[in-house]
């Protein structure tokens, strides 16, 4: 039994080696530069994250018309009752060519590590509004199992993480990863062009955990995504997760495209 954990560590321990080595070589021959001016040593730069342009007011999420605070619903839309959401943040402008040639370098590059600069944008748009409640749970929108494998990893948690450990220094937020589950594999909905489209692509693919009652009745929730199209995938986990009662649902995203 000795012989074999021994025999395990070692094997454990060259591959450690090769990945080590692998990734040396390939910031050699590859090394990383900044999207937009080039330097050397990350994704997006501090200089350049500084450029992508942080929107300077919020609106309705369900009409997009109305000037709320907070990205809260107006009060037209709140009497319809037509959102499960309490409030939407968005951090951008999806037009914005740096921001989002890094959400694709993020999704489609799986570049995991452009997460971490975006997060601290949506960090500093909720720390520049300031005029809500501090969320109690973090919960990234879920990847179907399919496609998590097929990418390594949910950019929503990863966005989650950053959020969760930066807006309140020195404090981490609690995340929920598996407060919801994904058990629908669908087409992504920036591909739908159509709206009623989009809201049957998307529609039941989302079930609460229901493990997590407890800790979710009256919590305020924040929910982490990276783009909103219609609003119908945040609509959705927000509807779920009415059904464990918690005191409020927000929601972030990095743009909102139409």
């Amino acid at each position: 039994m000795g012989k074999s954990k021994q025999k395990l560590s070692k094997i454990n321990k060259f591959f450690v080696l090769v990945r080590i080595i692998s990734d040396f070589i390939t910031d050699i021959l590859f090394p990383i530069k900044c999207l937009r001016c080039k330097k050397e040593g990350a994704f997006i730069c501090k200089k350049c994250l500084k450029t992508i342009p942080k929107n300077s007011f919020q609106v309705c999420p369900v009409c997009e018309k109305a000037i709320t605070l907070n990205g809260d619903l107006c009060v037209y839309c709140k009497k319809l009752g037509s959102s499960p959401l309490t409030r939407l943040f968005v951090v951008s402008d999806y037009k914005n060519k740096n921001l989002s040639k890094a959400i694709h370098l993020m999704k489609y590059s799986f570049v995991s590590e452009i997460a971490t600069p975006l997060g601290e944008l949506s960090v500093e748009t909720m720390t520049k509004l300031g005029n809500f409640a501090t969320p109690d749970i973090i919960i990234p929108v879920p990847l179907h199992n399919k496609r998590l494998r097929y990418r390594g990893f949910n950019q929503s948690e990863l966005l989650a993480k950053t959020i969760a450990t930066k807006l309140l220094p020195g404090i981490n937020i609690k995340i929920l990863a598996n407060g919801l589950i994904r058990k629908e594999y669908t087409k992504p909905q920036m591909k739908i062009k159509d709206y009623k489209s989009r809201q049957k692509n998307i529609k039941n693919c989302f079930i609460s955990n229901p493990l997590f009652e407890k800790e979710i009745a009256q919590k305020r929730i924040l929910l982490v995504d990276d783009i909103c199209t219609t609003g119908s995938t945040l609509n959705e986990c927000a509807k779920e997760l009415r059904k464990l009662n918690p005191k409020s649902i927000s929601a972030i995203v990095l743009a909102r495209q139409s």
